[in-house]
């Protein structure tokens, strides 16, 4: 699988849909990872970095409608997102991989786990952060609010420089997509089937306002491999403060895949 890169930029997989800020053609295992709503590929690069000594080689999803995608049209469904992303992501599952996703993340890479292995290529291992188990029942209507409410809202999660939501212009480049996202996520609807036959790892914040524990522990209930959960001190992005620890449960859940 080759990509094009630039001096300035990570290197992209010719379908445009992954990023890679640490090639490595040889890399033991690759790690898929799904941002959140309203995110891009780079809240990964630290990930990248961090896992890319472990021969761990991290693809980050780029959604079309952000960063270099922008001129591009949003996708508003997990289905329709997941079947767009799904071709180019099986040019990566010849080797040992892995699927990542975070908040909205997590579902789609729950579904892309659940197409992949009903095509008899599952991955290694799921981890799944930020996000209530499917068959937790939802009524997700943030897409509603109006863009001052909804900058409140991203705010009290503080998963967003606040110097960016004090910026007008970077606000009508990012609020779209954030609402486009959060409507994504309040019309997903679980579709019953066979527990995904993989191991999988659960993470979450335990002062997360959106995730109880209890939420994250039912992942149990769709995944019929081990089902790890991890209870972190945080919020909604306590990603951005384990950094180290969650590469390190990464690695270790890895271990048996390269």
């Amino acid at each position: 699988m080759t990509a094009s890169t630039t001096a300035r930029g990570p290197a992209t997989t010719p379908g445009g849909w992954l990023r890679r800020y640490r090639p490595a053609d040889a890399a033991a295992v690759r790690l898929v990872c799904f941002p959140h709503a309203g995110g891009s590929a780079s809240a990964y690069l630290r990930l990248a970095a961090a896992l890319a000594p472990s021969g761990v080689e991290v693809l980050a999803v780029q959604y079309p409608g952000r960063q270099d995608r922008r001129g591009e049209p949003f996708i508003d469904t997990v289905d329709e997102l997941v079947e767009a992303v799904l071709p180019e992501v099986r040019q990566w599952t010849h080797g040992p991989f892995a699927l990542f996703g975070h908040s909205l993340g997590a579902t789609l890479a729950f579904e892309t786990a659940r197409r992949l292995t009903d095509s008899g290529r599952p991955p290694a291992h799921l981890f799944l952060s930020g996000r209530r188990a499917p068959v937790v029942p939802r009524s997700d209507t943030v897409h509603l609010l109006d863009d001052r409410s909804l900058i409140e809202r991203v705010t009290r999660l503080q998963g967003t420089d606040p110097t960016l939501l004090q910026d007008e212009e970077l606000l009508r480049m990012v609020l779209p997509a954030i609402r486009n996202d959060y409507a994504m996520a309040g019309a997903y609807r679980y579709r019953p089937g066979p527990p995904l036959p993989v191991p999988a790892t659960v993470l979450t914040g335990d002062a997360d306002p959106n995730v109880t524990p209890e939420d994250a522990r039912r992942w149990s209930e769709v995944v019929a491999g081990p089902c790890e959960l991890n209870v972190l001190p945080g919020g909604h992005f306590f990603l951005n403060d384990h950094t180290a620890g969650i590469c390190s449960l990464i690695e270790e859940a890895l271990a048996d895949a390269r």
